[in-house]
């Protein structure tokens, strides 16, 4: 079993006639792997998963229920308290990139945030629909893992590892998804924040502009 390396990536659009700024942080080996930003979509495809019909949705409840228990008391991950943070929300787009990256690496026999035809986290993520256009901020992060047998074990060795621990109490994240699939497991994460209705009048008047991109 195992846990990858987490990761995580910000992008954050100033309009103030400046460039964007772009912040990148990485972080998840029963195997934890832990991927930020980028998603891919798989159509079409016929994944394996324990959790189907009514079972899914209890998947996708328990799943919540375990991070924002956690997330609304705070806790330490390694050696960094992460105080508590908002829960998150169930987002689809999410969950079809980390579902299409479950099948992948089941199918192919590997585990990385970095799929076998060179795409990133980012970039499935995005692909499966997480856009980033229209808002002033954006968010993503993955976290991995393989051969643990529940969502209770799954999790527990999330929350140990300080990386994936991280990702999983990241303020900045506001919705989450995840799949598994032969008992590989991915858990991604986004979180975007929109313009306000006075930047998005002052945008379209064109007093202000959306400089740079990712």
């Amino acid at each position: 079993m195992a846990v990858g390396y987490p990761q995580a990536k910000t992008i954050n659009t100033f309009i103030k006639l400046k460039p964007v700024f772009i912040v990148l942080q990485v972080y998840m080996k029963k195997i934890i792997f832990s991927c930020i930003f980028i998603t891919i979509a798989f159509c079409g495809i016929n994944a394996y998963s324990q959790y189907t019909g009514t079972d899914h949705e209890q998947f996708k409840q328990d799943f919540l229920d375990h991070i924002n228990r956690v997330r609304t008391k705070g806790c330490t991950c390694g050696t960094t308290y992460m105080p508590a943070a908002p829960p998150l929300v169930w987002n689809n787009d999410l969950e079809k990139s980390a579902e299409g990256h479950a099948w992948d690496m089941s199918n192919n026999k590997y585990f990385s945030h970095t799929s076998k035809d060179g795409r990133s986290m980012e970039d499935r993520i995005v692909f499966a629909g997480y856009y980033f256009k229209g808002y002033k901020s954006f968010m993503v992060g993955e976290n991995i893992a393989w051969g643990q047998q529940s969502i209770d074990e799954v999790m527990d060795g999330w929350f140990k590892s300080e990386g994936h621990c991280k990702n999983l109490m990241n303020p900045g994240f506001k919705e989450v998804g995840v799949a598994e699939n032969h008992h590989y497991w991915v858990q991604d994460f986004g979180g975007r924040v929109p313009f306000s209705p006075y930047e998005q009048k002052m945008i379209k008047s064109g007093m202000m502009h959306v400089v740079g991109s990712k």
